[in-house]
């Protein structure tokens, strides 16, 4: 007879062994880009490239069985979310990386979105900029550029009230010393305005 003790330690150790070898998600975030929260964490973007996701889990698994859309993981979803950041960053050709983007099949991802709506306020559409930018923040509340990238919208808008309320949601998200929160104190403290190159 197996003692129930055995079988719990045997089931957990199963489970950390797996913790252990599922990838973790890193990401290194360039200023500008398009990544998540946490000021270095939680998703693809500045100059990075799009997280392995960990192959065990189950959203992974469903979105594959039903065969909608390519996966976050997929190569050809990597390629063209860096063809379209290159698009951006490199050429300045926001039209065309918001088709780029939009062609990846994945608008609800916060990284996707966020690019949208900085295309958009690139190209001056303020009104479809913030709706990609809520969008983002949307499908991750916790996605630090786009709480950035929207903070400098309400400058440009003339909203300095809200664009404190951004710079307070990164400080609680990734403090003081992230870039993110950085980018944006430095626009808030220009006169009203100034231009922003961002």
């Amino acid at each position: 007879m197996v003692s129930w003790k055995i079988i719990r330690l045997a089931a957990l150790a199963t489970l950390s062994m797996a913790l252990i070898a599922a990838p973790s998600f890193t990401s290194a975030f360039a200023a500008g880009g398009g990544g998540g929260g946490g000021g270095g964490g939680g998703g693809f973007g500045g100059g990075s490239e799009p997280p392995a996701s960990a192959s065990g889990s189950k959203a992974t698994h469903k979105a594959k069985k039903a065969g909608k859309q390519s996966s976050i993981d997929d190569p050809a979803f990597a390629q063209g979310y860096r063809a379209a950041y290159a698009t951006i960053y490199d050429r300045n050709d926001y039209a065309a990386a918001i088709k780029q983007l939009k062609s990846l099949g994945h608008e609800d991802h916060p990284n996707v979105a966020n690019l949208i709506g900085y295309s958009y306020r690139k190209l001056g559409d303020y009104r479809l900029s913030q709706v990609w930018y809520e969008r983002a923040l949307k499908a991750d509340p916790n996605h630090v550029l786009t709480w950035q990238y929207y903070g400098l919208w309400q400058i440009e808008q003339g909203n300095r009230d809200q664009a404190q309320y951004h710079l307070s949601r990164i400080a609680a998200i990734c403090g003081t010393d992230c870039e993110e929160y950085r980018s944006l104190a430095e626009a808030l403290e220009k006169p009203a305005g100034t231009s922003l190159v961002y």
